[in-house]
């Protein structure tokens, strides 16, 4: 049996989590979100809705974030593999602009405490299932995001573990997204 461990990251706000885990006969037992184990260790997250997405090896999923009504999100890979990124928003914070990358994998019972004002983004390393546990609502029209390549920040992704930039997957609506610097600092 593995219960709760929480770390918190050098960007301060955000938390790699060890879920709980109990195994046997039967198999296993997952439980990835307690407000009461959360809060507990300092972690106010007030679950809004659930979302998961299914993606194929090679899909990037961009740097996004809401403008408005920002959401913290607790993200965990539930099959495959991913290289999972979060990027510091506030201006305010000794790690603005700074980035963290991470493998989150089905296979591992970790989790990502994405905060508030944090852009989030990962690639795909094998087909995956990701869930998003939110503290806000998705609002479309507040989606936005900076562009996965952004020179600016310098996100070292693992492209070599597809196979080359050849096989990426990025969607129209992700290519059409604007440097780090084209969104704030203009």
């Amino acid at each position: 049996m593995q219960s709760y461990k929480f770390q918190e990251l050098r960007l301060k706000g955000a938390y790699l989590i060890e879920t709980f885990f109990a195994e046997d006969q039967r198999g296993g037992f997952v439980k990835d979100y307690s407000r009461e184990i959360f809060e507990q260790n300092g972690i106010r997250h007030d679950l809004q809705e659930t979302f998961y997405t299914i993606s194929h090896k090679g899909v990037i999923r961009a740097l996004h974030f809401q403008e408005v009504k920002e959401q913290a999100k607790l993200v965990r890979c539930i099959t495959g593999k991913i290289y999972d990124v979060i990027v510091d928003l506030r201006k305010d914070s000794d790690t603005y602009k700074q980035w963290q990358g991470f493998y989150l994998s089905g296979e591992r019972f970790e989790e990502l405490l994405v905060p508030e004002h944090f852009a989030h983004g990962y690639l795909v390393l094998q087909d995956s299932i990701v869930s998003y546990k939110c503290a806000q609502k998705f609002y479309p029209e507040y989606d936005t995001g900076i562009i996965w390549n952004d020179a600016g920040i310098g996100i070292d992704w693992p492209i070599e573990e597809i196979g080359g930039l050849q096989n990426l997957i990025i969607a129209d609506k992700d290519l059409k997204l604007k440097s780090f610097k084209e969104k704030f600092e203009q």
